[in-house]
């Protein structure tokens, strides 16, 4: 792996000193996942692009649930994927791709937010509608106001109920999927989910 001056990071592309060089000349775009940590363990840039091409959606949209803001998702996504890159040769296939690029972001999400917590800010109504052709506005406003609510609600849980409950209600993960991104048991996500909702209800029992 070239030293870490070498890497150089754009918005959504991981670049690195050694091209890609793949047996009988197949194009990168046409190898499994598997394959491509192969090649990005021995050094390849554009192996480690395709990996990133592939699976940076799904790694922002973890991030976004946890920040709820656009730009910092994106600044999280990329150092999951930097994190990643230094870490890919120790990458032993025990898991899917997916699922240890998803541990390496919830990871990233967390240690931030354990520094500073995201600030979602509440739309505030600064005039009486009276008009009914702006009801449905004043509809709009009062669902966007409760979802502020709920995003608030998640970012005060502890951060395993935090995770638990972003990956199987936002990503609709099953249980034990959760468990390999946590490094977690099947049992304790079950229970983290549990308290993950009883404790979202007592918070947003007391909203208005």
């Amino acid at each position: 792996m070239p030293h870490e001056s070498a890497l150089a990071i754009s918005p959504w592309t991981v670049s690195v000193v050694k091209p890609f060089d793949g047996a009988a000349g197949t194009p990168v775009g046409d190898l499994d996942d598997a394959r491509l940590v192969a090649e990005a363990a021995g050094g390849s840039r554009e192996a480690f692009d395709e990996i990133v091409t592939r699976h940076r959606r799904a790694v922002y949209q973890v991030c976004y649930r946890f920040v709820n803001n656009h730009e910092d998702a994106s600044d999280l996504a990329q150092d999951a994927f930097v994190r990643a890159w230094k870490g890919v040769k120790n990458f032993k296939g025990q898991a899917a791709l997916s699922t240890w690029l998803y541990r390496i972001a919830v990871n990233v999400c967390l240690n931030r937010l354990s520094i500073k917590k995201p600030v979602i800010e509440a739309i505030e109504s600064t005039e009486h509608f009276e008009d009914s052709r702006v009801e449905g506005a004043q509809q709009a406003m009062i669902r966007e106001q409760r979802a502020v609510a709920v995003r608030r609600a998640i970012a005060n849980l502890p951060d395993k109920q935090r995770a638990t409950l972003i990956l199987r209600t936002y990503h609709d993960m099953s249980h034990q999927q959760i468990a390999d991104v946590l490094g977690s048991s099947v049992g304790a996500v079950k229970a983290n989910f549990f308290h993950a909702l009883a404790n979202l209800k007592k918070i947003l029992g007391s909203e208005p």
